[in-house]
């Protein structure tokens, strides 16, 4: 057997081909903190567990169409390092930021940059796709995935109840509490449907990429994914409360953990392919087979054929080895950390507002990564509030802020409303706030939280991000705090009783912040 005729030989690749390779190699090395953050999630998060397999088909779409790819390598584009160095300019936001998606989609531009300064836009329109689906690999970031999963979870709710009061059973909705009478079902964070519709989106993409239909019908078939994941998710709600009424809770909770999997993602699956079968009965009428199969890739033949020197792709590895050698740098950046006094220090009397102080529990405190805190019960005759200031001296490594919109579900409090409020408090007018009413079991709280970030009170989480990118460009500070308050709505108390107690609180507990959360 002639080994060299059956094993791929190294040596026999062109110097374009190994100067490309080698460019891969860097690029996967200067952006490893946003890959290796990828692949943490996809392991800890159960609706982005699929993210391991979207790099796989990535790489058996590319595999497939070798030949073409070849055939197709063209030109090189000077459009390559102009994405490159966006591309670069995206990693180093992220690594300043600590907003890891940046890192990640700039990775994938880094990735066509590359192939447009290798093989120019010929080698690109058959290398597209399997770069543009990796896309599906890349987690929403923490906060926006929380906001989604919340107005989800209110969506199954409403619809859930509809079906259930379709079927003709009587059932009361508290926000996305479903009261069935002898049993309340919370639609929690589990039952919001992203851990089906993220995957099943991946699935509808390569569905209609495969699909021999027109532009339409391809957009139709991924689109109809999301509304797809949510009616199924709301008929699973539906059939619990049923399951309840005929045969107890026993039997719902037992169903319940059993259907939330696989059973429901393998019918959102076979609706899919089942639309697929009515737009060919009223179509071409083609088996499901005949419809949906790999399509055949032909070379783009380039125009010009593959150059000898290829100018882009040096200036792109160079571009690449600049914001290799940037992170390195940023990362022995030393930040600004301004003086403050220790939360330890934080008064326990606050005009009549005597405090018990608590600690956060060891693996608890170590998974939030806070620099310090305060925890503490502050009453005043029968009135009392918890508050929660957690100081993060830099947010540059991935260590920010916990969402209490993420912590609070993660807790089994479900939110039942959620809304940004202006209060007038401590002289401050205009002071936005986030307000939150949560309820587990028969017990309600009302909270409110904002962010404090370097002399600013922030309720927006988006515009929190944006001023850390600001604040460490122009400051090299990204220091900052989350302030939580909460008040416990007794039994025969109005929610608007609890407000007052919490604005009453802030009144005299804000003005003591800045020498704790500077400015």
């Amino acid at each position: 057997m002639d080994n060299k005729k059956t094993m791929p030989n190294f040596l026999s690749l062109t110097q374009n081909q190994k100067w490309f390779l080698f460019a891969l190699v860097l690029a996967f090395v200067a952006y490893f903190g946003g890959l290796s953050d990828l692949v943490s999630r996809w392991n800890t998060q159960e609706e982005y567990g699929h993210g391991y397999f979207i790099p796989l088909i990535s790489i058996w779409f590319l595999w497939a169409r070798k030949e073409a790819l070849l055939a197709s390598i063209g030109e090189s584009s000077w459009v390559g390092p102009v994405l490159i160095a966006i591309g670069a300019v995206g990693l180093l936001l992220g690594e300043l930021t600590a907003i890891f998606v940046l890192i990640q989609l700039s990775f994938l531009l880094t990735l066509i940059g590359l192939v447009l300064a290798y093989g120019g836009k010929s080698l690109l329109r058959v290398s597209l796709l399997p770069i543009a689906f990796l896309a599906f690999a890349i987690p929403l970031p923490y906060f926006l995935g929380a906001q989604l999963s919340w107005r989800l979870q209110l969506i199954s709710s409403d619809l859930g109840v509809a079906f259930l009061r379709i079927l003709g059973n009587s059932v009361y909705l508290e926000g996305n509490v479903i009261d069935l009478g002898i049993y309340k079902l919370q639609v929690v964070e589990a039952c919001s449907g992203l851990r089906y519709l993220y995957p099943l989106l991946s699935i509808g993409f390569l569905m209609a990429y495969m699909y021999k239909g027109k532009l339409w019908q391809k957009i139709f078939i991924f689109l109809s994914t999301i509304p797809i994941t949510v009616i199924m998710n709301s008929l699973r709600i539906a059939m619990v409360g049923v399951l309840v009424n005929r045969w107890g809770n026993d039997m719902a909770d037992g169903f319940l953990h059993y259907f939330e999997g696989w059973i429901i993602f393998m019918v959102c699956l076979l609706i899919l392919i089942l639309e697929v079968v009515i737009l060919e009965k009223i179509g071409q009428k083609r088996h499901f087979w005949q419809a949906v199969d790999v399509p055949v890739i032909q070379p783009v033949h380039p125009d010009k054929p593959e150059s000898i020197v290829k100018k882009p792709l040096y200036v792109s590895i160079v571009l690449i080895l600049v914001a290799l050698i940037a992170v390195n740098l940023l990362s022995d950046r030393v930040e600004i950390k301004p003086e403050r006094k220790p939360l330890a220090t934080f008064p326990t009397k606050i005009d009549n507002w005597i405090a018990k102080e608590s600690s956060l529990p060891k693996d608890v405190e170590e998974f939030l990564g806070v620099d310090d805190y305060l925890l503490a019960d502050y009453k005043t005759g029968r009135d009392s509030v918890n508050f929660y200031v957690a100081y993060y001296a830099s947010q540059r490594k991935g260590v920010s802020p916990h969402s209490p919109q993420v912590c609070m579900p993660g807790g089994g409090w479900i939110i039942s409303s959620l809304d940004r409020i202006t209060i007038d408090v401590a002289g401050k007018k205009d002071f936005h706030v986030n307000r939150t009413v949560i309820n587990k079991d028969n017990h309600r709280q009302v909270v409110y939280y904002w962010f404090e970030q370097r002399g600013r009170h922030i309720a927006n989480e988006y515009y929190m991000k944006w001023y850390l990118l600001l604040d460490s460009i122009q400051r090299n500070r990204t220091d900052g705090a989350l302030v939580r308050v909460t008040a416990y709505i007794r039994p025969s108390e109005s929610i608007e009783a609890a407000d007052k107690r919490i604005q009453a609180f802030l009144e005299k507990s804000i003005p003591l912040l800045d020498t704790y959360v500077p400015k």
